[in-house]
């Protein structure tokens, strides 16, 4: 039984992640603040799973940075570390300060890990440590992973938050380096799935969708051009647990599926998953962000992954459980 701590685990991915973990009989210590805005939900709430049901599974209601004070045990196989203040683009782009928690909560992480040495770090960036310059409008491309490089150039990221998950990246290439930890660098893209916090897009524009079926018009946040890449959770987990002990030097592995999918495309695919055909249209009074994000999956399929859930699928399971609550 390999023992496995996760910090920031009571949030949408920590969450999957977990119950994964669980059913390969791993014994998990979650430990979360439950902290405002930021999707984390106290285990007896959990919407898809009860953790409780599993006697190899502890919580700790607390900052991951008191966590790190009080606890020394220097037998973790693998130490996932999820711990961030993160919200929707909202909470990105009014509340930026809220972020620099981020830059204190690696900080300890690292500080914590080099004492205890734990077997392997999986250190959770982001999508938005990528520079902006790549995802514009008028010149927008698949974002590859050495499109960061801490020796050459890093780029300008996206507000605060891709500065705090960059400098992560950076101590865990310094704990590479000087200590020895071994690691490895998840870029997340958009993670999607139908327990998801209806501050993030997915679940904000299916219940929209839903709530107006049959409305001659629906409204998305932003001018709807803006474009991302959508991937399933359970996807998510499936490419971690199959890459996690495939790169060691802290390296950084995308996680996307390599697709461009624009807000409105998107609301037109989940009417007609509804059953009807909207007209839609974007706003201008709600975040928009950079205009096109999406992760080459090249490396991914060359450490033997490939994405399963189409995006068609991921809303259907979604709606269905949308309307049956």
């Amino acid at each position: 039984m390999r023992k496995i701590l996760v910090t920031g685990g009571a949030g949408f991915v920590g969450r999957h992640m977990i119950g994964r973990l669980l059913e390969l009989g791993d014994e998990v210590h979650c430990v979360d603040k439950l902290a405002p805005l930021t999707g984390g939900i106290s285990p007896e709430d959990w919407p898809l799973f009860s953790p409780k049901d599993y006697k190899n599974f502890k919580f700790y209601h607390e900052d991951c940075r008191d966590y790190f004070k009080r606890v020394s045990d220097t037998d973790f196989d693998y130490c996932f570390h999820l711990a961030a203040m993160v919200g929707g683009r909202l909470m990105i782009e009014n509340n930026p300060l809220v972020v620099a928690d981020d830059l204190s909560i690696d900080a300890e992480y690292w500080q914590w890990a080099a004492k205890t040495k734990p077997g392997k770090s999986l250190c959770f960036s982001s999508s938005a440590a990528y520079p902006i310059k790549y995802q514009r409008a008028e010149n927008y491309q698949l974002l590859k992973e050495d499109m960061i490089s801490f020796d050459h150039d890093i780029g300008m990221p996206d507000m605060s938050y891709g500065w705090a998950k960059l400098t992560c990246e950076y101590l865990a290439k310094l704990a590479y380096v000087r200590n020895g930890l071994k690691s490895v660098v998840y870029r997340p893209f958009s993670g999607y799935g139908e327990d998801q916090d209806d501050a993030y897009p997915f679940p904000s524009i299916c219940k929209r969708v839903l709530a107006n079926k049959g409305a001659p018009s629906i409204t998305v946040w932003g001018s709807g051009r803006q474009m991302r890449d959508f991937i399933h959770i359970e996807d998510c987990v499936d490419a971690v647990l199959a890459t996690m002990d495939k790169i060691d030097d802290a390296g950084a592995l995308n996680l996307s599926t390599g697709i461009f999918t624009s807000f409105i495309d998107f609301a037109k695919l989940a009417a007609e998953v509804c059953g009807f055909s909207p007209e839609v249209a974007g706003t201008s009074d709600k975040p928009e962000g950079v205009f096109a994000r999406a992760g080459d999956p090249t490396k991914q399929a060359e450490l033997g992954f490939k994405y399963k859930i189409d995006f068609r699928s991921g809303i259907e399971r979604a709606i269905a459980r949308y309307a049956s609550l």
